[in-house]
Parts: C-alpha cells; structure tokens; sequence
C-alpha cells in the first residue's frame, strides 16, 4: 500500500523553547487504522493539529494524498476530516442541518442523498430532524464522525472519539470505524483505552515527549515484544529463591507463594522443562502452574516508563 499521509522531519517548538514535536517521521498507508498511543502530554494531539493544518509547523514536510499541507492548503484539507475531542455543536440544530453546514464549508455541492447515507451508516438517520441539544453524549460524537465525513474526505482523524463514552457505546463505535474503514477510508485513532487499539487498529504508533518510539504492525508487535510468563505456584512459601534457580531471573511474589518465570515465545527452548526439573531438584513442590501473554499495554507502559 502506498502512503496517503507523509511526515517528514517534523518540528513544532514554542516561544519558551518547548519542543511539542522532535524531528518526527510518519508515514500512514492509504486504507489503514493506525492507532497512535501515548501519555497525556506526549504530542498526539499537537501531531494531528499540524498534519491538518490547525497548527503551523516549525520545520519540517507534511503531504496528504501528494499535496503538501503548506503549500497546497485547500487541496490537502478537502482530503480530511477531522473529529475533535471535544464535542462543541450548535444545541438548537437539527442533525442533518448541521452535518450539511459543514459539507458546505469546503465548499461541496448540496448533496441530500449522501448526507443520509453517512447518517444511516452512523446509525443516525432516525435522528436526522432532532436538535443536537436531544441527542446523548455517544450520539453527539457519532454526529462529529458524522460532520467531519460530510465532504468525502479519503482520510479522518479521531482525537480521542471515545472519551467519555461508557462500554457499550464504546464497542458500537469500533463497529463505525471499522464500517468506515470498509468503505476505503483512512482512519488515525488516538486513544487512551489500550484495548482500543489492540480491538481496530492494523498498525500501533507510540509517541512520548513528541518523539515517535515505533509504528508497527500490531501482530508483528505483539510477536516481537511480547512475552511469556510462567506463574508457579508453590504449596508451601518460599522466603528466598534458592541458588539452584539462579540462572532463571525468576520473581518471587511477596507472599513467597508464588514464581514467575519469563520467556522468549520465539525462542528455540523456552527453558521450561528444565525449570521444571529443577523446581523438582531443590526441593520445591508445585501446586499449579499458568501461563500469560503480555498484553499491548504491557509493552506500551514497558515503552513510555520513565527512567528512574
């Protein structure tokens, strides 16, 4: 797949000399979920803001779909859409007044018959007459998705689309994005919810501090970094670990009733059969073993710690 966004060296500093952005590099492929994670602070916001032209970069090149975001201002905004974090509508408008005001902004022609098909694909249609001031939180964020798509941008931004919203909705909306994405949209996801990304996104981005610490593939990154843990539980408490488990790096709980062992899922021995017989040979009884997959938010915590 080709790149429909491309950023390249980009910088974003302030008057106090904070650097909001540090030489950042990204390039998004056309038909894509990316799910850009980070820390509050860590420049996913500021990232998205400049890529769509609300904020002006210090340095750097940014495209979308070949055009560049300085130069070529309108025809690279006519291609996004952007959802916001916040949920800032007209209350007294109705729903289809106020998706069609923003068709019109960029200047798109009266267009009825595709306004109701986003809002049918949105699940919005039946509320097409009612004032946003009548809708539900999950139900307004669904009419921001809805404004943003109102132009045929090729690619969307969702700044935290489901902030605020309980479980349940929180699920219908994976099925939006991933029903948009269907259709041949674009779509970066920023999010706080690990398991969001972890349920839609094809690739993880992890920003902190404005720098970019890895995109990758999520299978490919769940593959590579991630890891296995043995947990040992043990029928009586263990005060120390003894010398003959040494070379094991194993973790003791503080109840001493349990050991944790961790491994390689690609390596060529797991070392576990030989753990088990040294368990064996320095005397300690097993009463249960279980085993455990590190999870995204593992690697994501793993990745932005702060060193101590």
């Amino acid at each position: 797949m080709s790149a429909i966004v491309s950023v390249n060296n980009l910088r974003k500093a302030y008057a106090g000399g904070f650097e909001a952005l540090k030489s950042v590099n990204l390039d998004i492929e056309e038909g894509e979920i990316l799910a850009l994670l980070g820390p509050n602070g860590a420049g996913k916001t500021t990232l998205i803001s400049t890529i769509c032209g609300i904020t002006v970069p210090t340095s750097g090149i940014i495209t979308v779909g070949g055009f560049d975001t300085q130069t070529q201002f309108r025809a690279a905004r006519n291609l996004i859409g952007l959802v916001p974090q916040e949920i800032n509508l007209e209350p007294f408008e109705t729903v289809m007044n106020s998706v069609s005001f923003s068709r019109g902004l960029f200047g798109k022609p009266r267009n009825d018959a595709y306004i109701e098909d986003v809002l049918k694909q949105l699940s919005l249609h039946d509320k097409k007459d009612s004032k946003i001031m009548t809708l539900s939180g999950g139900m307004k964020r669904r009419v921001l998705i809805a404004k943003a798509l109102s132009h045929e941008p090729r690619v969307l931004f969702l700044d935290e689309p489901t902030a605020g919203v309980d479980v349940e909705l929180r699920k219908d909306m994976w099925e939006v994005v991933a029903g948009l994405k269907a259709s041949g949209v674009t779509i970066i996801l920023t999010t706080h919810y690990i398991e969001e990304a972890e349920a839609i996104a094809d690739r993880i981005g992890v920003i902190n501090k404005g720098e970019i610490l890895l995109v990758q593939d999520k299978a490919d990154l769940m593959a590579q970094m991630g890891q296995k843990q043995l947990k040992i539980e043990l029928t009586d408490s263990v005060d120390v670990i003894p010398d003959g488990l040494a070379t094991y790096d194993l973790e003791r709980a503080k109840d001493g009733l349990s050991l944790t062992y961790s491994y390689d899922t690609k390596g060529e021995r797991t070392g576990i059969t030989t753990l088990l017989n040294d368990l064996q040979k320095v005397g300690l009884h097993l009463k249960d073993i279980q085993t455990q997959q590190s999870s995204l938010e593992d690697i994501f915590v793993g990745l932005v710690k702060e060193e101590p």
